[in-house]
C-alpha cells in the first residue's frame, strides 16, 4: 500500500478501508493547520491505486467502506472519482460506500448532475473542513473561501443528496470573537443540510503562523470557558435536522446528540461542565490531551 503521509480520518471511520488517491493539502496554508506538511500535494497515479486495491482484494477481509487519504481526494475531476469508483468496484465488489475529505473549493469543478452521478457510483460522508461560517475568521486563517461560497459550493450537494459533513472548529475567531463567530456560523451551517456537524476544538501547535501570530500578540487563545460558551451559542443558532457530534481528542467536553431533539440537552451539559470543573480544571485537562 501506498501512503505519503499519515493516515488522518475521522474517528468513526476506523472499520474502512484506506486508499490513498491524493497526497498532501492542494491549499496548505491554513494558518493552524499541521496535517500533510511531510508530503508535497500529489495525484496517485491510477496504476498505483489500482495496485492497492488488488493489495486490499487480497487479504480477503470484505471492507463495507473505503475512505480516500489525501487532504481533499474530492478535488479531483469528477471523471476521475468516477474512474477510481469504478476500480474499487471491480476488485472490491463488497465495498458499499466510499468517503473522504474535502475542501469548499473541491467542488468548483463539478455541477450538481455529476455529484448525483458520484452518488450513484457509491461515493457518501463527504468530510468538509469548513471550520467557521464568519468572513473575517476565514480570511484571517487563509481558508481560501468565503462563506457566501461555503453555500452555494455544498448547496450542490443538498441538490444531488449526495451525504456530506460538516467541521466546525471552535476557537478559532481567538478571544473575545468566538460569540460572534458561532452566531455568524451558525446561519451558514443553518441553510446546509449536512448528515453530521463535526465539533472540533483549536489546538495551537508550534511551527505555524497561528503559533507565531500568538507569539507576536496578533492573535490571543481564547480561555476553556470562552470555547464552552461558544460552543452552546453555535448549538443553539443552529436549525438544521442533523447529528451533532463533538466526540474527538481535541474537545475536552464533547456534545452528541440530534437536533433539534437534543439540543436544549446538549446546551445544559456544556454549562454543567464548566460548573462542575471550572477554568483551571478544564485548562489542566487540555495540557494533558497536548501532551498525549
Amino acid at each position: 500500500m501506498h501512503f505519503a503521509s499519515t493516515v488522518v480520518r475521522p474517528p468513526y471511520e476506523a472499520g474502512s478501508a484506506y486508499l490513498q488517491v491524493t497526497s498532501g493539502c492542494s491549499h496548505n496554508a491554513c494558518r493552524f493547520c499541521t496535517y500533510y506538511k511531510d508530503a508535497r500535494f500529489a495525484v496517485s497515479p491510477e496504476s498505483e491505486v489500482e495496485g492497492d486495491l488488488m493489495e486490499l482484494a487480497s487479504t480477503g477481509v470484505k471492507f463495507p467502506r473505503i475512505w480516500l487519504q489525501g487532504a481533499d481526494p474530492f478535488l479531483l475531476s469528477y471523471e476521475k472519482l468516477m474512474r477510481i469508483a469504478g476500480l474499487v468496484h471491480r476488485h472490491l465488489p463488497f465495498v458499499k460506500t466510499i468517503g473522504g475529505y474535502g475542501r469548499v473549493s473541491s467542488l468548483r469543478n463539478k455541477d450538481a448532475e455529476q455529484l448525483r452521478k458520484l452518488k450513484d457510483a457509491g461515493y457518501s460522508g463527504i468530510v468538509f473542513g469548513v471550520e467557521s461560517g464568519d468572513d473575517d475568521v476565514l480570511a484571517f486563517m487563509n481558508k481560501g473561501y468565503q462563506s457566501s461560497e461555503i453555500v452555494a459550493q455544498l448547496s450542490k450537494m443538498d441538490e444531488a443528496g449526495l451525504a456530506y459533513e460538516m467541521i466546525y472548529l471552535c476557537g478559532l475567531a481567538g478571544h473575545g470573537k468566538g460569540i460572534r463567530n458561532a452566531r455568524r456560523s451558525a446561519e451558514v451551517f443553518s441553510r446546509l443540510h449536512p448528515d453530521r456537524i463535526l465539533i472540533a476544538s483549536l489546538t495551537i501547535f508550534p511551527d505555524t503562523p497561528l503559533m507565531a501570530d500568538i507569539r507576536s500578540g496578533g492573535f490571543i487563545e481564547e480561555g476553556e470557558g470562552e470555547r464552552i460558551s461558544e460552543m452552546e451559542e453555535f448549538i443553539r443558532g443552529l436549525e438544521n435536522d442533523t447529528l451533532i457530534d463533538a466526540r474527538n481528542a481535541s474537545a475536552i467536553v464533547s456534545p452528541y446528540g440530534r437536533i433539534p431533539e437534543h439540543k436544549e440537552e446538549m446546551i445544559a451539559g456544556l454549562q454543567s461542565a464548566y460548573r462542575l470543573y471550572g477554568e483551571d480544571g478544564l485548562r489542566r485537562m487540555r495540557r494533558s490531551l497536548q501532551m498525549i
